[in-house]
């Protein structure tokens, strides 16, 4: 009984897809709806696929990410400047790292690989409508690592933050390979004292040499060399 239900829910299910591959398309369609949910559009265009949802308001919309001249996650980002709640779900092959940083972190609710089971699929649309944000189980590794990457870099923000503003400044220098030399001639200081707030630069950020000093630098924009 409760798998009835489930289905008659799904049946409510307007579902947009936007995909270049037409074979994935049509196959994917033919499954949807053999399962009652209606497929309002299947697209192969990203920028039509953006003017679809806006129009046709979809309930959800599924949404692949590497296509011709563009990529999905730059219309996830378009999708998402007009439309904060429509769930938006990634189908695709990738399993990158930074494929799925940077869809979750742009407001996916889902990142679904397209070899997988077709009832998993629907259970995971099912989990989505009901307002869950769902990974494909086989990238559950990979989720781990974008998350600890994720609590690394704000740790790393927290300790940035414990730094004196000649700290930080000294710290910029040593990321743009400045010796305590040219920092105390850059700064008018002695070699002495630029020495005192390396230690202590180090020991604010956990690190035991200056090349992780300057890598935290590097990632979190302080250096100038590298602000592009």
């Amino acid at each position: 009984m409760s798998n009835q239900l489930d289905i008659n829910n799904l049946g409510k299910i307007r579902v947009l897809l936007i995909d270049d591959h037409s074979l994935f398309r049509a196959g994917l369609e033919g499954l949807l709806e053999r399962r009652g949910i209606n497929v309002v559009a299947s697209i192969g265009e990203a920028e039509r696929g953006v003017e679809a949802a806006r129009e046709l308001k979809p309930d959800i919309v599924l949404l692949d990410i590497r296509m011709p001249n563009t990529n999905g996650l730059k219309i996830l980002a378009q999708l998402r400047e007009s439309d904060k709640k429509t769930p938006i779900v990634m189908l695709t092959t990738s399993r990158e790292d930074t494929d799925i940083a940077e869809a979750l972190q742009s407001g996916a609710n889902g990142y679904l690989l397209k070899d997988m089971e077709p009832e998993d699929l629907i259970s995971a649309l099912q989990s989505i409508m009901q307002g869950e944000t769902v990974v494909a189980q086989e990238l559950t590794a990979t989720l781990a690592r974008v998350v600890q990457g994720n609590i690394q870099h704000r740790q790393d923000e927290d300790k940035l933050s414990e730094l004196t503003p000649r700290e930080r400044e000294i710290l910029t220098l040593i990321a743009e390979g400045g010796s305590n030399k040219v920092i105390a001639r850059n700064l008018g200081i002695t070699d002495g004292t630029v020495k005192l707030h390396v230690k202590s630069i180090l020991r604010k950020l956990n690190v035991h040499s200056r090349v992780e000093a300057a890598v935290i630098a590097v990632e979190h924009g302080l250096s100038r060399q590298h602000a592009d």
